[in-house]
């Protein structure tokens, strides 16, 4: 089995955000204030760890799944991790 990569566009990240939208809820962002007054601006941190790995990268597991053909979900998938990858494609 063979996938293509495709050239990531604009249309690719909304559906992307589409899809993984359906399975994880928005991770908020929180204004840091130590971080604010260290760097002299408004600092935010984005929330992952809210998200049933405790990574970012489960939306990547979501999306890649997504889109599998039925024969490529059948042949099954094969994560070639020990951390946060492994998780997000077992999730």
């Amino acid at each position: 089995m063979h996938m293509t990569i495709e050239p990531v566009t604009l249309e690719n990240v909304y559906d992307a955000q589409k899809k993984i939208s359906e399975y994880l809820p928005k991770t908020p962002l929180f204004r840091s204030v130590s971080l604010s007054k260290q760097l002299g601006c408004n600092a935010y941190i984005k929330c992952e760890n809210i998200l049933p790995t405790g990574a970012f990268k489960v939306r990547g597991g979501i999306n890649l799944i997504s889109r599998l053909t039925c024969r490529e979900k059948r042949c099954g998938v094969i994560a070639a991790s020990t951390g946060n990858h492994a998780q997000s494609i077992a999730r």
